[in-house]
């Protein structure tokens, strides 16, 4: 079995994966779509983000979809042939954190493609995957590029949780790449009376406009864009940074009227908060961490098309073109989401 290996930066290389045996309660999978994601071009350009670093060869991949190809003893609701979404969130369910009803935050957590942990976390990008049936979502009805979008999809719908009643409020997106026009499109299902997004890319900001933003803001172009929010106190009731970087985050903070929500969701390194302005400002910063019960929402909001992902799907190519694949992942004035096909 092939599987997409992470040596170090810009060092990926396709290897032999040891197959496993299936136990009880768990599935085989044949693979077919794996997306690309912004933590795994982090791995690929840098060798990891922040303090998290590869140290060892680490198989890539945690948005992907298959069809059941085996089922172990103990497996109920799931048959051979079935398209599934496999959640790449895999806790404990005894820790602290587990028993406190929090399993995104678990301290034994089992996520696939994670350097955090060492060992590290191996991904699923790969020909063949055992999976825990209760990993696994139906996915009738959708084909296997949109299932595996249910992963991105879920980190959005949980920053929606996160972010309170979005109802009839401003909503501010920072970072319009898959994860922001993704947030773009929950807010928009949420209820969102405006939505500005703000990016340093004209392409992204197209995508996000299609997505539902009423006002898309390029700030490379125009430094000030974001001014007129920022008069008296501000005028923005939510705000969804999804950059990561420092200046999208403190234009935000500006924009943010008093009382305000901040919610935090892109990963990069750490950042100097102005907390002067969030002090006086009384605004409540939250961070917004994976996932855990938005999975299954995730996969139901597309079976029911309540929210559309196929257009955020602009590019495929098979395994073994992996080279390309990431390649085009990291030029966004391309792409948007990338998927690699396992069949």
């Amino acid at each position: 079995m092939q599987a997409l290996y992470a040596h170090g930066p810009k060092d990926l290389r396709l290897g032999d994966a040891p197959a496993e045996a299936l136990g009880p309660g768990q599935v085989r999978i044949a693979m077919a779509r794996g997306g690309i994601c912004g933590s795994d071009l982090h791995y690929f350009n840098h060798g990891g983000f922040g303090t998290v670093k590869l140290r060892e060869p680490m198989i890539l991949g945690h948005e992907v979809s298959g069809h059941v190809s085996e089922v172990g003893p103990d497996v109920e609701g799931l048959s051979v042939g079935d398209l599934v979404a496999v959640s790449p969130s895999r806790p404990c369910a005894t820790c602290t954190e587990c028993l406190r009803g929090l399993p995104n935050q678990c301290l034994n957590m089992r996520f696939y493609g994670s350097a955090m942990p060492f060992p590290h976390i191996q991904g699923a990008f790969r020909e063949s995957l055992i999976a825990e049936a209760s990993q696994c979502v139906k996915a009738d009805g959708l084909t296997p590029a949109e299932a595996a979008m249910a992963e991105p999809l879920a980190v959005c719908l949980h920053a929606m949780t996160q972010a309170g009643t979005v109802l009839g409020k401003r909503v501010l997106v920072t970072g319009c790449g898959p994860i922001g026009v993704l947030v773009i499109l929950a807010a928009r299902r949420a209820g969102a009376a405006e939505i500005i997004a703000t990016d340093i890319s004209d392409t992204a900001l197209e995508r996000a406009r299609a997505a539902g933003a009423d006002v898309a803001l390029n700030t490379m172009s125009n430094a000030e864009a974001l001014t007129p929010y920022s008069a008296a106190k501000g005028s923005v009731d939510i705000g969804l940074e999804c950059s990561g970087a420092e200046p999208a985050l403190r234009a935000m903070v500006s924009a943010l009227r008093p009382r305000a929500i901040l919610v935090q969701l892109g990963l990069s390194g750490d950042m100097t908060l102005p907390m002067m302005q969030i002090t006086a400002k009384e605004l409540s910063l939250q961070g917004s961490f994976r996932f855990h019960e938005e999975f299954a929402q995730a996969v139901a909001f597309m079976q029911k098309g309540l929210i559309d992902l196929a257009p955020l799907i602009t590019h495929s190519f098979p395994l073994a073109e992996f080279a390309t694949a990431f390649a085009t992942a990291n030029d966004r004035t391309q792409a948007m989401k990338v998927q690699l096909e396992f069949a």
